[in-house]
């Protein structure tokens, strides 16, 4: 927010700025950001990144001349579902005195839930918010956004000390995270927050805004590898320039020199489950910004790779979770709730989503090898809930098995047909399986490689097949276990 503009020209004036330059390049001399980073930012193979889908946001400081309930129309017409608060802004209930902060009535914050329910939004982060250097002053903030649901709170402390935060975080079970203003913010340069959460409990993170980084003459690609895993908020922001003169404003997502697309490659590695949240800073953006929002809407569209598809393994509340799988046979699948990876154990059984059925789909996942020897498989079209193996014959298993050939070989439609090349990675490495199965045509993908084009028909084990039916993992032996993760389906 904009707190920082006498700030800003105050610092600026005193720091010499390099021309932008390439994406991945450093944008300038002040405060370079070390350089293993800068290197793995400049080395990382952005455009093979398959960008995947966020849920989006919008900062009521975007509508600051507006009340906070006129906010919550004007996010609702945009088809927008989350949403942000800033202290200080109007209600607009009626009461003339009555601003949306944690010091608000009770009435007052039941007319704000209220008025959120009616619109089917949801608030997720509350700031920038002076949250004081006591325990009483930070309770009463934690308690307002327990009270009002709000499961982030965006902050500058003051203190370096972050003991206490860390004991109300773990207390409540809330996030912090640290913004940064720009110059002379305290938590302007990137490093100083990292130098903060080092060893910290997971909850506190940042608020990264890439606008001010750029205000800082900052590549934000850099700032947020140097963050990653403590970004639990995003307020993405694209700017015509770097720095602060006269013709550096906000601009629509794509249409400025922040690299949103490569930004949102960089969240998608580093399995970022937040908001991308949107905050126009410029005056002349704050009475008509929906212009502005819809484009940006359409490039993230336009680049994310998944979009349409279901995440059918994925994030709830901050961990991965079986939601909706169900386990049949022996042996079972390991989740790492931190990474969203399973690993098979014993066998053999089946992990299948029971969810829904799926018809024509094209479902994409990764997969990982830990032995030549893994075997394992992706099931097709289960028919019916497994209650015994007999599944096995009704169903088409794409297979994973490099130390088999022909119609068992990866890539092969199991005992039925085999692929038409071998394009595994080495063992260790992940494999990207692309399915499509629409009608009887069945069309295998491995790391980009046609390895399967057929028109299916019951042949080998497989007696009979359904037009629809349950995806499914196989877990086969301890012994060499495989991995999987990012498994989206789009139905078609």
């Amino acid at each position: 927010m904009k707190k920082f503009a006498a700030f800003a020209l105050i610092a600026f004036a005193a720091v010499s700025l390099a021309p932008a330059a390439e994406a991945g390049s450093r944008q300038t001399s002040v405060a370079p950001l070390p350089q293993d980073i800068v290197n793995q930012v400049k080395n990382e193979k952005y455009q093979d990144v398959r960008i995947k889908p966020f849920p989006f946001a919008v900062q009521c400081w975007t509508y600051r001349k507006y009340s906070f309930f006129e906010t919550v129309d004007k996010v609702k017409a945009l088809g927008i579902k989350y949403l942000q608060a800033f202290p200080g802004q109007p209600l607009g209930n009626g009461e003339a005195k009555a601003v949306f902060d944690h010091d608000m009535s009770e009435a007052a914050m039941k007319a704000a839930k209220d008025k959120l329910r009616e619109a089917g939004l949801t608030l997720v982060a509350y700031g920038v918010v002076d949250i004081g250097t006591t325990e009483a002053s930070m309770r009463k903030v934690f308690d307002f956004a327990k009270k009002m649901g709000i499961p982030t709170v965006a902050c500058e402390p003051k203190d370096d000390d972050f003991t206490l935060l860390e004991k109300l975080v773990k207390e409540y079970d809330l996030r912090i995270a640290i913004h940064n203003h720009p110059l002379p913010s305290k938590y302007a340069l990137p490093q100083t927050a990292f130098d903060h959460l080092k060893g910290r409990d997971a909850r506190i993170g940042v608020c990264a805004d890439t606008g001010h980084w750029m205000r800082c003459g900052l590549n934000p690609l850099e700032c947020l590898r140097l963050l990653q895993g403590r970004v639990v908020d995003l307020h993405l922001k694209d700017r015509t320039d770097f720095g602060t003169g006269p013709t550096a404003e906000d601009v629509a997502w794509g249409s400025g020199k922040a690299n949103i697309r490569d930004i949102l490659a960089e969240m998608t590695l580093q399995d970022f489950g937040g908001c991308l949240t949107m905050e126009y800073e410029n005056e002349k953006e704050v009475a008509t910004p929906e212009p502005a929002i819809r484009k940006s809407l359409e490039f993230v569209k336009k680049v994310t790779y998944f979009d349409g598809y279901d995440q059918i393994l994925k994030r709830s509340n901050g961990s991965y979770e079986k939601h909706g799988w169900n386990h049949y046979g022996p042996g079972y699948f390991e989740l790492d709730a931190e990474t969203g990876v399973l690993k098979s154990q014993g066998g053999m059984g089946l992990l299948w989503y029971s969810v829904r059925k799926y018809g024509d789909f094209v479902l994409e996942l990764d997969f990982k090898c830990s032995k030549k020897e893994t075997n394992s498989g992706v099931f097709l079209r289960v028919p019916e809930m497994p209650a015994s193996d007999d599944y096995i014959y009704h169903s088409f298993e794409i297979q994973i098995d490099d130390a088999s050939q022909g119609i068992h070989a990866t890539g092969a439609a199991y005992d039925a047909e085999a692929p038409k090349a071998l394009a595994s990675k080495p063992i260790g490495e992940w494999n990207h399986y692309k399915i499509t199965f629409k009608g009887k045509r069945l069309q295998v993908e491995l790391n980009g490689v046609p390895v399967l084009d057929w028109t299916a028909e019951p042949r080998g084990k497989v007696k009979d097949f359904a037009a629809a039916g349950y995806v499914g993992l196989q877990n086969h032996d301890s012994l060499s276990p495989v991995y999987f993760k990012d498994i989206f389906v789009k139905a078609l």
